[in-house]
């Protein structure tokens, strides 16, 4: 099964005043469980922050190719968000559950745990 283990900054990132907002130790931390998890990792990566974002919305725009509904900043008005994520292939829903604890440890961040469909 995979799995998405999202990452969520809820205010570290405002705390320092950027996204990348992992300690020395947080990040060697995240470095180890990497590692560990080599075999299990589908891919991972970081995300910019939500004021990055450009929000596209083409419902109803039939064959029109021209990005006419997009709006810059955040789908959505929350004070937490997805900081970073992995996909993960993992065996069953209790092992991820440890790993996604083993995740919430190494990077001292709350951690939201997905089934993928």
């Amino acid at each position: 099964m995979q799995f998405l283990v999202n990452v969520i900054d809820d205010g570290q990132a405002a705390a320092v005043g950027n996204t990348s907002s992992a300690t020395d130790a947080e990040a060697a931390a995240v470095d180890a469980f990497n590692e560990r998890m080599a075999d299990a990792i589908v891919f991972a990566a970081g995300v910019s922050a939500p004021a990055d974002a450009i929000v596209v919305d083409a419902r109803g725009d039939a064959d029109d190719t021209t990005p006419r509904h997009a709006t810059t900043g955040p789908a959505t008005s929350a004070d937490e968000y997805v900081a970073g994520f992995w996909v993960m292939d993992l065996p069953d829903a209790e092992t991820a559950a440890r790993v996604a604890h083993q995740a919430s440890q190494a990077c001292n961040r709350k951690i939201e745990l997905r089934p993928l469909l």
